[in-house]
């Protein structure tokens, strides 16, 4: 198109001179002022479609950022500070073990959530979880399917608005930690768990 508007701008130039009315002067302006419509068009179009993709982009990293600030604020608690909380209804214990919660017990009122299939249970975790502002994750030693599965969470969630959860964190040892140290645990198979047959 560009192409097109300097080729009619020329042939309108040619023919001024010809008919000699213009001068240099006036040739001059006309190359100034000549507003070459298909360019000028492209240009702007060019320039929209650049700010919406920095739009795009600008709101993808946000979200990748808020993702990783999730992932980064987890922590870890010690079953000690978790004992006293472990009855208050904000808080949600997400078991991430596998098998073995079935025949090792489980910490009283836990969910669980296998690591295993983990990925295609989070929009069922996001729902039982709901009003809770505090979740700690654990498997058995909490060194790799418990903090791994709770920054999944923590990037699932990151774009959810409303959601509650203020805090996610890792039970420090897991649950083998837990039982070791004598705290209560529950040998139940209801599903969920009611928390009603905890023993030291």
């Amino acid at each position: 198109m560009f192409a097109e508007d300097c080729s009619m701008f020329a042939e309108i130039l040619r023919s001024l001179v010809r008919i000699r009315q213009v001068g240099l002067f006036e040739i001059i302006i006309l190359i100034c002022c000549f507003p070459f419509p298909h360019a000028i068009k492209a240009q702007f179009a060019a320039k929209e479609k650049n700010k919406k993709t920095m739009s795009g982009e600008d709101e993808t990293a946000a979200s990748e950022a808020a993702a990783e600030e999730m992932a980064r604020s987890i922590t870890y608690i010690t079953g000690s500070q978790l004992l006293p909380l472990i009855r208050r209804p904000n808080i949600a214990i997400i078991d991430v073990r596998d098998d073995e919660r079935s025949y090792d017990g489980h910490i009283a009122g836990s969910l669980h959530y296998a690591s295993d299939t983990f990925m295609d249970k989070l929009p069922n975790l996001v729902e039982a979880t709901k009003g809770k502002d505090t979740l700690v994750f654990h498997c058995a030693l909490s060194q790799v399917r418990g903090p791994k599965c709770a920054r999944r969470f923590a990037e699932y969630v990151a774009d959810a608005k409303d959601l509650g959860v203020k805090d996610i964190v890792v039970l420090e040892r897991g649950f083998n930690g837990w039982e070791s140290s004598g705290r209560p645990v529950c040998r139940c198979n209801n599903i969920p768990c009611k928390g009603g047959e905890s023993k030291p």
